[in-house]
């Protein structure tokens, strides 16, 4: 599949142009996340990307290499359940254009084969309508709904379920 996006794994020489586009993207954020917008909390999520039990990856833009948007993969757990979080937002000037969808086919591509994951849970404000259009475009199934689940700037925020199997 070509596509217009790259994804690449999360790395220092990415924080001047992550912050950045974070800052220039806060309107487009706005309640549904909280991105690191200091070098300090980019460094702090920099870290918890051990590849392991979470990986972060950029998406760039083929043609220019502009970033387009972070993916994460968090909270894998191996053995019987091999199942992990999907975390995601764009970067403004980017979203709109399908580039995200690209991204996330991408990232679940990956999660299912190179790292022999079998389930991808996306846990999505039911206000996000961008969002749940994403991930239903992605081909997640709506699972249910859980209120109060994740505290985001300073609140606990209802949440549905989406999820994605291998199979």
């Amino acid at each position: 599949m070509k596509t217009r996006v790259a994804l690449l794994p999360l790395g220092p020489g990415d924080e001047a142009g992550f912050v950045a586009a974070v800052r220039a993207s806060r309107r487009l954020h706005g309640s549904w996340v909280t991105p690191p917008d200091t070098p300090a909390r980019f460094e702090a999520l920099l870290a918890r990307m051990d590849g392991k039990s979470n990986l972060g990856l950029v998406s760039r833009r083929r043609d220019s290499g502009a970033l387009v948007g972070f993916i994460e993969i968090t909270n894998i757990v191996r053995g019987s359940f091999c199942s992990a979080y999907l975390g995601y937002y764009a970067f403004a000037g980017h979203e709109g254009q399908g580039l995200m969808r690209e991204s996330m086919k991408l990232a679940v591509r990956k999660a299912f084969t190179a790292m022999k994951l079998h389930r991808l849970e996306a846990n999505i404000q039911p206000e996000n309508r961008a969002s749940i259009a994403l991930v239903e475009a992605c081909g997640f199934s709506r699972e249910g709904y859980s209120p109060r689940y994740l505290k985001i700037r300073g609140r606990w925020r209802d949440h549905e379920r989406w999820a994605i199997l291998a199979s």
